[in-house]
């Protein structure tokens, strides 16, 4: 606008000596419009330029602004509070190994059992069962044999609880020795990501540090949720193997009184028929008639 302002003063003078298009000056310099014209069209040119360059220069102004107001929040983003840790972090317990512990071992059979609860491992497992507990002898073929049908299902059933037993105990003791072998590692981790999370350095404040704590975090709640889900799983075989033995001692409680209500007057009848035989057999005579 203000270059406007200027150019009306230039446009009164020329059109004040338009009529002596020729006229002299006492200079001897002669008017010429068409070179008045071209000056005044340059004179705009230059004007318009001028508000061009005010335009870019403002505009890059409002852009250096926006730029360092963005960067503002990104740097004040990125900052974690001082005192977040101390505010927020907490232990939490830790599963300890029963071998630093003083656990008695009067005739050696004791140490097998820590190492499977500490370490885990099928065969550690195996190696614990055999020296802490009663082994089970095979029974005698032929007198199975001689026993009757219900008697010998009674012993067999006996001989399945005791083996699957055997097969939930020394897998439970894997289970529970390998989540304890694993947890001084999982706790590692855990202080790790507990330790980043708190951390105060920038660059574990960036989006893609945070998504990767997220993931971190969901494998590890993850991780130890599997752990929980093998102790519940074990937990529930030695449930459903109680339940079975429950199970068999009805089961044969049942099977004895049926047993007895079916030979119960055979038994009687027999019992009583040899009373009689007997006593009618005995001879109060002196000479034995």
């Amino acid at each position: 606008m203000k270059y406007r302002k200027l150019l009306f003063p230039v446009f009164a003078l020329i059109f004040a000596f338009a009529p002596a298009a020729h006229a002299q000056f006492g200079s001897g310099i002669v008017y010429d419009p068409t070179q008045s014209a071209h000056a005044i069209e340059q004179i705009a040119q230059g004007s318009q330029s001028l508000q061009t360059a005010e335009q870019i220069y403002t505009t890059a102004y409002r852009t250096l602004n926006q730029v360092i107001a963005a960067y503002n929040l990104a740097y004040q983003m990125s900052r974690m509070p001082a005192n977040l840790a101390a505010r927020y972090r907490s232990d939490f317990s830790m599963w300890t190994n029963l071998s630093s512990a003083s656990v008695p071992d009067t005739y050696g059979n004791t140490s097998a059992w820590i190492n499977a609860l500490d370490l885990g491992n099928p065969t550690r497992a195996t190696s614990a069962f055999d020296s802490a507990v009663i082994p089970l002898e095979s029974y005698p073929g032929g007198a199975l044999s001689s026993q009757d049908a219900i008697t010998q299902a009674a012993i067999k059933n006996q001989y399945v609880s005791s083996e699957l037993g055997q097969a939930t105990l020394t897998n439970s003791l894997s289970t529970l020795g390998t989540i304890r072998a694993d947890s001084e590692t999982f706790q590692q981790r855990l202080a790790n990501l507990e330790s980043d999370t708190y951390s105060t350095d920038p660059s574990q404040q960036t989006s893609n540090a945070l998504l990767g704590k997220i993931n971190s975090a969901t494998m590890l709640q993850i991780h130890s949720q599997q752990d929980t889900n093998q102790i519940l799983a074990a937990e529930a075989a030695q449930q459903a193997l109680d339940e079975k033995e429950q199970l068999d001692e009805r089961n044969r409680l049942m099977n004895q009184s049926i047993y007895f209500q079916q030979n119960f007057p055979t038994l009687i009848e027999s019992m009583t028929s040899g009373v009689s035989d007997a006593i009618h057999s005995v001879s109060l005579s002196t000479t034995g008639h």
